[in-house]
């Protein structure tokens, strides 16, 4: 016979108001709440099948053990509410400590977010309840309806928080890295232009601040999503290589081109490797080169492996960022680090022993401000060159 949720035999102040709360019954509660943070969270790793695919199932059985919960305290219940949000626990800890290798769009580590930290609480909250209610041998409750209904709007309160925070989610401590390797766009117009933002006040592009690249028509949120994450990474990541040394120390070497003003430093083993738009893997440092020879670094500038065309490109931020090559540089034959030995026509060859320059899309994401935004591309001679049919991009709207 089923077991009511009521104790109909206490007699203690609680009996008066008619409802007792049992730890399951609170473990559903915060149970469900979780299941409706991950929920929201289904629509930011939108990009990712696998990652929609974790979610949706963990928002569909938390909420659904939840609902259960309320209505019965059967031990086996607990049980399964006990191995249901451990599972959640379990799974955020391998998130966070070293990203769960096996679901891409989770497969890299990320910074602890208010969502995703509220969700894991919920989580920890309803699997200690959930022993609790699976150890207890007695029916001991928090009595009255009235603490029914305090907990569930504190839920309920903490849940529309995380679910609202959720919407926002970047991959910042972890990263809209390798996350667009498979997502090909064919140029730089990322979601093809069906989902347009209303435009809205710029801000200007400001390291020091939070990123806020709205304000240019025919952007897409997600493509605002994915270049805002690019930006937030490369600020959290590549400052890691500010000193030229720690640099040459971790395989970069310099193409010695200083002399512009700027200076890159590539690491040719990462040009041909599986990562994409990945700050622990940067293809190449660029560094702003002072009076006196002094280097600052001031952007990064991602490549993507030889034989790769402008066509090819992975779906980025749309309007707000763009590819280019170089198809007029040529380099010395050092097999190890080649340096800049001339300039060439485009398309045209390079004087032997020099070769050229192969010409793989890259993009730039600056970490200083610039004066056409975060993914201006340099200019000058051997500047590069965008896609046939594109004018060289120069965003102002958050230029400084």
């Amino acid at each position: 016979m089923a077991i009511s949720t009521v104790d109909e035999t206490n007699t203690g102040p609680g009996a008066a108001l008619g409802v007792g709360v049992g730890p399951l019954a609170l473990a559903g509660l915060t149970s469900i709440g979780a299941g409706a943070i991950h929920a929201a969270a289904i629509g930011v790793h939108s990009e990712h099948r696998q990652a929609v695919l974790v979610f949706t199932a963990l928002a569909l059985v938390q909420i659904a053990w939840g609902t259960l919960a309320l209505g019965t305290r059967r031990q086996w219940v607990a049980v399964l509410g006990a191995a249901v949000n451990a599972a959640a626990v379990g799974g955020w800890l391998l998130a966070k400590i070293s990203g769960i290798t096996f679901v891409d769009g989770l497969d890299q580590v990320e910074a602890i977010q208010w969502s995703d930290g509220l969700a894991v609480g919920l989580a920890a909250f309803a699997l200690i309840a959930c022993l609790r209610a699976a150890t207890a041998r007695s029916s001991a409750r928090i009595p009255g309806r009235f603490a029914l209904n305090g907990l569930a709007v504190a839920v309920l309160f903490a849940s529309i928080v995380g679910m609202s925070t959720s919407t926002t989610h970047g991959h910042a401590g972890g990263n809209v890295h390798d996350e667009v390797a498979g997502s090909h766009a064919g140029g730089a117009s990322g979601d093809g232009g069906h989902h347009e933002t209303p435009v809205v006040p710029s801000k200007v592009y400001d390291p020091a601040k939070p990123i806020d690249l709205s304000g240019v028509a025919g952007v897409s949120p997600a493509e605002q999503a994915r270049a805002e994450s690019l930006v937030v990474v490369t600020l959290d990541r590549l400052p890691k290589y500010s000193d030229p040394k720690v640099a040459e120390a971790n395989g970069f070497a310099s193409i010695n081109d200083g002399i512009t003003g700027h200076e890159h430093f590539i690491n040719w083993a990462y040009v041909n490797d599986d990562h994409v738009l990945n700050p622990d893997y940067p293809e190449a440092l660029v560094y702003e080169v002072g009076p006196t020879g002094d280097r600052k670094l001031v952007s990064a500038m991602y490549m993507l492996a030889a034989g790769t065309s402008l066509d090819d490109v992975p779906a980025l931020g749309g309007k707000l960022t763009q590819w280019h090559i170089h198809d007029d540089l040529c380099l010395t034959d050092d097999p190890v680090a080649p340096s800049i030995a001339g300039i060439t026509s485009i398309g045209g060859t390079c004087r032997p022993p020099t070769v050229k320059l192969d010409p793989m899309p890259m993009i730039h994401v600056w970490i200083t401000k610039h004066p056409c935004g975060p993914f201006a591309a340099l200019e000058g001679v051997g500047a590069g060159q965008v896609a046939p049919g594109e004018t060289r991009l120069c965003d102002d709207v958050h230029g400084a």
